[in-house]
């Protein structure tokens, strides 16, 4: 409900014209819709600064062509992620704007807003790393933020690290994503003064536990000024770094 809609809403109740009940009713019924499968947020964006997205790891391709249809009442662009291949072939055809990221698993539908003038660095520690990565660096750019990538810099070959360090501290935020044993996190930590938001990932060989090594490596950082998201979490990362980078 748009502001002048409300003040008339409010106005009809102060006159006696709608009961508190029936205006509450009429708020409650504004908020969100309810589609059967899904009771779909509208009022996200204005609560939290963005939109809600659509988590497609789960759902049926025509249930996030549904979803997707309710948001665009409101909301755009609209973002929807871990959508595989084969659902994104159906998405495309009920919603033709529909633009796939293949190797960031995303969707978007409609234009990215405004990117700021500030950036966020997305560092890698391997081409592994990569597909999380992109689900960052697609977000970011959605919600309308300057993306710098950084890729395959990790501690192995740590030269190649310090060859772009000066686009890394540069960055108003920075995200690092790394496999293994996740160390790139306290390396990059302890050579910028930027917010520092760590993503581990599952890759890596046995012990690396489908990244849990990762997480607890990141989790016990010396370095200062490092937060840590859920594993595989690029979305997450990139969600936080938006909020950073347009303070």
């Amino acid at each position: 409900m748009d502001k002048k809609a409300l003040q008339e809403l409010l106005q009809q109740v102060a006159n006696g014209k709608t009961s508190a009940e029936v205006a509450a009713a009429s708020l409650e019924k504004q908020s969100f819709t309810d589609i059967g499968f899904a009771n779909v947020d509208l009022a996200r964006q204005k609560r939290n600064g963005y939109p809600e997205v659509i988590y497609g790891e789960g759902k049926t391709a025509e249930q996030i062509v549904e979803i997707a249809k309710v948001l665009q009442q409101q909301t755009a662009p609209i973002l929807a992620t871990r959508v595989s291949p084969e659902k994104f072939g159906a998405v495309k055809i009920a919603l033709p704007e529909a633009i796939y990221y293949k190797e960031a698993r995303c969707t978007v539908i409609g234009t990215a807003l405004p990117q700021t003038k500030s950036y966020i660095a997305i560092v890698t520690a391997g081409t592994s790393d990569v597909p999380v990565a992109e689900e960052a660096a697609i977000t970011a750019e959605t919600f309308g933020n300057q993306v710098e990538r950084v890729y395959d810099v990790g501690v192995a070959g740590i030269q190649r690290l310090f060859a772009r360090l000066d686009v890394i501290r540069g960055a108003k935020v920075v995200i690092v994503i790394a496999g293994m044993e996740g160390a790139l996190a306290s390396v990059v930590g302890g050579l910028i003064n930027k917010p520092l938001i760590a993503v581990p990932t599952s890759i890596g060989y046995g012990t690396n536990f489908g990244g849990l090594t990762a997480l607890m490596t990141m989790l016990n950082s010396c370095a200062s000024g490092i937060t840590v998201v859920n594993v595989d979490n690029g979305f997450g990362a990139a969600y936080s770094a938006s909020m950073i980078n347009h303070l």
